[in-house]
């Protein structure tokens, strides 16, 4: 049998931020070894034989039924992020066929590359995929945040960026908790995606070159990512504060849209709109502005 060895260490993650109090649950039983839920206090509140749990988190349950995973899910108090995250682990996975000849490069269409033009002026937008690999940007986004169409291609993706690039440290105010979340991010992607080796390659060079890798990554937080706020110290503009939304295109599997904003008015948007018109590419009235195709 074979060990499902990420779904048991997920489990022993959740159940140790777990106190008794926290779960509903007035367990006593003196001194604590272990930090959080003992394994009979987490199968007591899922209403599961305590050996069974355990075979659970030692990952020696190849099947289990979603109506178990919906119980153990309420029992460690996962958001729905983490509950799909546990599903996603839990599900036997089948190998695909194989793979012959480099993959493609994903395409974007030329609809949407249009879109990030028309957002030109206003907001940085960039397209990415489940890896964050960048796949088109708007000339906003490569002046906010770097010209990804100079970089090789396989250099452009957002997580190799702000993990990587002495200049992300500079430029976002709060480096150790966005880098964080995008970790987060590839622990997601990871658990849905366990067969892309760009994606395990991307894991296992982050985890050799960032020092801080291996303990966000073990901490087994997952994040969607789906929006959020991020404060930047830019080197053109100074200090701003832009919000991000991901827009997801559903004719287009595993392709989104990263919008970013300002707040109307504030001394954000004032700068964003003067880097806008520093680093436009013409200021000729008219001017048919280039499609930035990345991929």
């Amino acid at each position: 049998m074979k060990h499902n060895g990420e779904l048991g260490d997920f489990l022993r993650s959740r159940r140790a931020r777990l106190r008794p109090e926290d779960a509903g649950a007035a367990f006593t039983g003196g001194a604590r070894r272990v930090p959080g839920l003992r394994r009979e206090e987490v199968a007591h509140l899922a209403g599961v034989s305590t050996d069974y749990y355990a075979r659970l988190e030692q990952g020696r349950h190849p099947h289990v039924s979603e109506t178990v995973l919906e119980a153990v899910a309420r029992a460690l108090r996962l958001d729905d992020t983490e509950r799909d995250y546990l599903f996603e682990l839990a599900r036997p996975r089948t190998p695909g066929p194989a793979r012959r000849g480099p993959a493609r490069a994903p395409r974007t269409r030329p609809a949407v590359h249009r879109m990030l033009d028309v957002l030109n002026d206003v907001s940085p937008a960039l397209v990415i995929n489940h890896r964050v690999d960048v796949l088109a940007a708007n000339h906003l986004a490569d002046a906010l945040f770097t010209d990804f169409d100079a970089l090789p291609y396989r250099d452009r993706n957002l997580a190799r960026f702000v993990l990587l690039q002495p200049a992300a440290r500079d430029l976002y105010r709060d480096w150790d908790k966005v880098a964080e979340t995008f970790v987060a991010g590839l622990r997601l992607a990871a658990g849905r995606h366990p067969d892309d080796p760009q994606l395990n390659e991307l894991v296992g060079e982050l985890s050799i070159k960032v020092p801080e890798f291996h303990t966000w990554w073990a901490s087994h937080r997952v994040d969607q990512c789906s929006y959020g706020t991020q404060r930047l110290v830019h080197p053109v503009v100074g200090e701003l504060t832009v919000s991000y939304e991901m827009l997801a295109l559903p004719a287009d599997p595993d392709q989104s849209i990263c919008l970013y904003t300002t707040e109307p008015g504030s001394p954000s948007a004032e700068a964003l709109r003067l880097l806008a018109s520093w680093t436009a590419p013409t200021n000729t009235p008219g001017a048919a502005r280039p499609h930035r195709r990345l991929a």
